[in-house]
């Protein structure tokens, strides 16, 4: 189950949050006593499908999600606590993990499970929620034998299920309900089957091959032998096939993870293969692929099959595989934007992406600003100037299959270190990453910049054409710095300026005034932004003839703006924007 978000209202409930985060992992979210932030929250939260724990009323949790409920085979967990956390009420998805949820809680917390839902009351759980590694087979089977079960009736269970007498259902060979457990494409009258996960589809590919003939290749495999779909617990193949996309589709679309491994562990397999390829032990370093990683399971139900431009064995388990303990996943690196720096300014993407991580990778200051969301991640903490031995860390932890996310502030993409990724990832010769980690799935999840931070603290001052122009001169010379700067000036660019001044570097700045002065009227608007995001943020607006640049360090930012750029005061301050032009096209139109 995804980690739940766990929603307060008031610090009273702290206590209790922070134990709940304890014993779930889940994140604390606290909202204003209006309920103005949790309207917007929740309701994403529910579509998101994250379970929501709120240390509340139940009826808060009624109120702000009556307007999302839809679907009750769809919806997440939703639980109300008191703040004692002596009382757990399951409010909706009691059998999409709430009532189990509830239990869990009241086990960990001291406190009371108030499970309503009639089966779950009697037993532990229902017959529609089995544990992780089955399956129900026909969701609609469950509801008339729940139903005979309440009334008296018994199982009768062919097959291992072990978790029907843990949670308290009455077996017997006598019994009138039948419970079959098996791999095979089966369905029983007056009664349910349960398909266990142990099945993996081993499979190998020409690189480029269409995801609908690998997924084509599969779903033949399975029909050989009369496999049920459900029963697959993995697709498996060979390490440098991570970012394959036909195996990354097939995995997709049958709602199973894929599965790694390195051409030695392959290998081992050579002595109980059925079809070895000398030219497939030449290419990639084993001979075999589909059914070697199928062996990884079991011993084969189905020896390989070949289509045009793909391979496809199925091994059995004994029992039901975790695939957390099979092989090892795609490694995907994050590239995150955190923003300024404020837990408000975060993407709701780049926060499930700093949830979902195992490893976080940034500079140390970075890293602090999203403490709040750590969960037990592993840190990798790393000093200014190690930008390339931080990316390549980063890319390496992926290759071992681990989940990473390397944390830059504004934007990943903006003088950050998303570039120096595709950079590593395309490097040859001695800046090369492994071969792995070169096939490790890349997603970036954009942030705030710097410029947009300031620009909307002050006004609207990027309203217009707008360049970003770095002054550090440590990456870039300083004669295409000038050059930038002057063709930034002539054009008449909104100029928001990184970097602007160093310990060392002083000049610079200085002398982007001085051209700057040249093409714009002394007048201008300039936005000064310091320590975006932090308790100490300072944002203001002066002109350019006034800007002086021995105020400026490295935590700001400055914009410049165009020649059309305005200022006014409004309020307690001055505001600046740059009109587009919409005053001549209502003037135009109402000729």
């Amino acid at each position: 189950m995804t980690a739940p978000a766990i929603i307060i209202f008031a610090d009273s409930g702290l206590d209790t949050a922070k134990r709940i985060a304890l014993a779930t992992g889940g994140g604390i979210h606290t909202c204003g006593q209006g309920g103005a932030d949790a309207l917007k929250l929740l309701p994403r939260l529910f579509s998101e499908g994250t379970p929501i724990i709120g240390v509340c009323a139940a009826g808060i949790l009624i109120r702000l999600l009556a307007s999302s409920l839809e679907n009750k085979q769809k919806e997440p967990p939703v639980l109300a606590v008191s703040q004692d956390g002596l009382s757990i009420v399951p409010l909706l998805g009691g059998h999409r993990g709430a009532n189990r949820l509830a239990r869990d809680l009241a086990e960990a917390l001291g406190g009371i499970a108030a499970i309503t839902t009639a089966s779950d009351a009697k037993f532990l759980h229902s017959l529609d929620e089995p544990p992780a590694g089955w399956v129900l087979g026909t969701p609609q089977d469950a509801k008339p034998a729940m139903m005979a079960l309440l009334l008296g009736a018994k199982l009768q269970v062919e097959g291992s299920a072990p978790f029907l007498a843990e949670a308290g259902y009455p077996v017997s060979s006598l019994g009138s309900v039948k419970v079959l457990v098996t791999e095979q494409k089966l369905r029983i009258e007056r009664g349910i089957v349960y398909h266990p996960k142990t099945l993996v589809a081993g499979v190998g590919c020409e690189r480029g091959a269409e995801a609908e003939e690998v997924i084509a290749l599969i779903d033949f495999a399975l029909a050989k032998q009369n496999l049920a779909a459900q029963s697959l617990a993995a697709i498996a193949s060979i390490d440098i096939k991570a970012d394959e996309p036909a195996l990354l589709e097939a995995a997709r679309h049958f709602q199973v993870p894929l599965r790694l491994f390195s051409a030695a562990e392959l290998s081992q397999e050579r002595y109980r293969l059925k079809s070895p390829s000398d030219y497939v032990e030449e290419t990639v370093g084993t001979p075999s692929v589909a059914e070697a990683a199928a062996l990884k399971a079991g011993p084969l139900l189905v020896e390989k099959l070949k289509s045009d431009r793909a391979t496809c064995a199925i091994g059995k388990a004994i029992h039901p595989i975790d695939p957390n303990e099979f092989g090892r996943r795609p490694g995907v690196l994050h590239l995150v934007g955190i923003g300024p720096g404020e837990p408000i300014s975060r993407t709701a993407s780049a926060v499930n992406a700093l949830e979902a991580s195992t490893d976080w990778v940034g500079y140390g200051l970075y890293l602090d600003l999203v403490a709040d969301l750590r969960r037990g991640q592993s840190e990798h903490r790393y000093d200014l100037g190690e930008e390339e031995p931080r990316v390549r860390h980063a890319l390496e932890l992926a290759a071992q299959g681990k989940v990473v996310s390397l944390i830059c502030s504004g934007d990943a993409q903006i003088y950050a270190m998303a570039a120096l990724a595709y950079e590593l990832l395309d490097a040859t010769g001695p800046r090369a990453v492994s071969d792995v980690a070169r096939r490790v799935n890349l997603e970036t999840h954009p942030g705030i910049s710097a410029f947009q931070a300031a620009s909307a603290a002050a006004g609207a001052l990027i309203g217009h054409d707008f360049c970003c122009i770095s002054l550090s001169d440590l990456l870039t010379p300083r004669d295409d710095i000038l050059k930038r700067l002057e063709g930034a000036a002539r054009a008449d660019f909104v100029t928001a300026l990184y970097n602007p001044r160093s310990q060392r570097r002083v000049d610079l700045i200085e002398q982007a005034k001085r051209l700057f002065m040249d093409h714009r009227p002394p007048s201008t608007p300039v936005v000064i932004g310091s320590n975006l995001g932090r308790p100490n943020e300072r944002v203001r607006v002066v002109e350019l003839a006034a800007f002086d640049p021995t105020e400026i360090d490295m935590l700001t930012i400055v914009i410049i703006g165009a020649s059309t750029s305005r200022a006014f005061h409004r309020g307690s301050g001055t505001v600046a924007y740059t009109p587009r032009g919409y005053e001549a096209k209502t003037a135009e139109g109402s000729k």
